[in-house]
C-alpha cells in the first residue's frame, strides 16, 4: 500500500466513509484539470466543493466532469 492509499483508508475510517466509495482517479483527474486550467490554489477548494456538491446529492462523476469542462473553457478564455 502506497502513502496516498493509506492515507485515503485512515481518513475513510476516521470519517466513517466506505473507501469502496471514493473514486480516487476521478479526484485526482479533475483537481489536475482545475489546477493546469484555472489555478493551482483552485484545486484543493474545488475537491472540497464536489464534496459539497456529492453530499447535496450530485452525482461525484457528473459534477467532477463539469467541474473538468469549465477548468478548460476557463483556460482557453
Amino acid at each position: 500500500m502506497n502513502v496516498l492509499e493509506e492515507w485515503t483508508a485512515l481518513v475513510c475510517r476516521e470519517l466513517g466513509i466506505d473507501p469502496a466509495v471514493v473514486d480516487r482517479d476521478m479526484v485526482l483527474d479533475m483537481t489536475r484539470d482545475v489546477a493546469h486550467g484555472v489555478a493551482r490554489p483552485a484545486a484543493p477548494l474545488t475537491a472540497y466543493l464536489l464534496g459539497l456538491a456529492q453530499g447535496a446529492g450530485t452525482a461525484p462523476a457528473e459534477a467532477a466532469a463539469v467541474i473538468s469542462a469549465k477548468a478548460a473553457e476557463w483556460s482557453r478564455d
